[in-house]
């Protein structure tokens, strides 16, 4: 059996609402696949320490960010970090396979400027995005990213 591990963390319940959605999409279409989910917020909020993933995972990433445009100006990610602390500890970014960033269209420039910003610190491609809580389309589109790179 695969374990496909997914990171996230979710403050307004998008995020998390696409994670148990994918999780679910993925359980039904792909047999011999057990799906890991680890939400950072609970991690913190329970004062546990962050540990080493044992397996390659995927983040999923929204954005919030104070300040700026996110161009010219700058912007200041706000919320969000402790997942930036979370894929820095130990060897936990080498085995991040990617990162799904979420955002809202109507800040443009800003839109998923999270994922994208972390792509080009840690090395990992940003597979996909989606707005808000995301649509079926673009669940089907990340499990079948998610397909590919597990080898489902």
């Amino acid at each position: 059996m695969k374990v496909v591990s997914l990171v996230y963390i979710s403050l307004s319940g998008n995020t998390e609402s696409f994670v148990r959605r994918l999780s679910d999409y993925l359980l039904e279409q792909y047999q011999d696949v057990q799906v890991e989910t680890i939400h950072i917020k609970d991690l913190v909020k329970e004062e546990q320490e962050f540990y080493e993933m044992a397996t390659p995972y995927i983040t999923f990433l929204p954005t919030y960010l104070e300040g700026g445009n996110g161009v010219d100006n700058g912007d200041v990610e706000i919320l969000t970090t402790p997942v930036r602390d979370f894929i820095a500890y130990g060897d936990n970014a080498s085995k991040c396979l990617g990162v799904v960033g979420s955002g809202n269209r109507n800040f443009n420039n800003q839109y998923c400027l999270t994922a994208k910003q972390y792509s080009q610190r840690f090395g990992f491609p940003v597979l996909a995005d989606f707005e808000m809580r995301g649509m079926l389309g673009d669940i089907k589109k990340v499990a079948e990213i998610i397909a590919d790179l597990y080898e489902l």
